[in-house]
């Protein structure tokens, strides 16, 4: 299943906030969103998901979802969202709930997903008792319970420590390489994008639209974050967003 973007504006009372955005976000690839602070990549995904209504355009889900698709989209967000009563099965389960499914069916996706997730060992623990890397496992492991057409991430990585985003990372181009899934992923980290994105989209300040959009055609497994074209394509995106950067960060001060 693909999700096509028409022409989507927001704005909250007389502020616009995105303004006309065009996009195809296609199956089995990656879409980073980057951009200024304040320029709304996370309202884009907001809505994309349903969680917000735009102002103007529409999302359409184009195509069929996958084979056994309990919920096209999906959301893994930046502070984990656990249960901290329930353990890490637990915290899958919940997803599961209300899908009519057997007790034999929910333990088979649970244990799938640990084990993609490298949690199998810690199937009965309780979130106080994970890292914040394993807690965001957690959570990937949630979303991908639920097989989703595309998955919604929302700076997953930004409250992580530089050694486990790097594991993370890694874990996430591990687990496309394995079973690609869809994606799209908001960060304000460039690395991430260059590291994880097959189509980068570099959108303005406020009212954000789409500035550029840049693509990586090397296969994740093969890049690294010190390889020469990675390191080029960091640098043409912050080129393309310094001066943007700069006058975001001067609206937000002074406005």
């Amino acid at each position: 299943m693909n999700l096509t973007i028409e022409n989507l504006g927001h704005s909250y009372g007389d502020m616009p906030v995105l303004s006309d955005i065009c996009l195809d976000i296609p199956a089995g690839k990656i879409v980073c969103i980057v951009g200024p602070s304040g320029c709304g990549k996370s309202t884009l995904l907001r809505m994309i998901g349903g969680l917000e209504q735009a102002s103007s355009g529409q999302v359409l889900q184009v195509g069929v979802p996958p084979k056994g698709c309990l919920n096209p989209l999906t959301y893994v967000f930046q502070d984990f969202a656990l249960l901290p009563w329930r353990t890490v099965e637990g915290n899958i389960s919940v997803v599961l709930e209300d899908h009519h499914l057997s007790k034999q069916q929910i333990e088979s996706i649970i244990t799938d997903v640990l084990a993609r997730t490298n949690l199998s060992d810690f199937r009965k623990a309780l979130p106080k008792q994970l890292s914040g890397g394993m807690k965001q496992r957690v959570a990937i492991a949630r979303a991908l319970a639920v097989k989703p057409a595309v998955m919604l991430m929302d700076e997953p990585l930004s409250a992580l420590d530089s050694q486990t985003r790097e594991l993370l990372m890694e874990d996430l181009v591990n687990l496309w390489t394995k079973e690609p899934f869809t994606a799209v992923y908001v960060t304000h980290n460039l690395n991430e994008a260059v590291r994880l994105g097959h189509k980068i989209v570099v959108l303005s300040r406020r009212p954000g639209c789409i500035h550029e959009v840049v693509e990586i055609e090397t296969p994740l497994n093969q890049r690294h974050s010190s390889d020469v074209e990675l390191v080029e394509k960091q640098s043409y995106l912050w080129n393309l967003m310094r001066a943007e950067a700069m006058a975001a960060e001067g609206e937000l001060i002074h406005g």
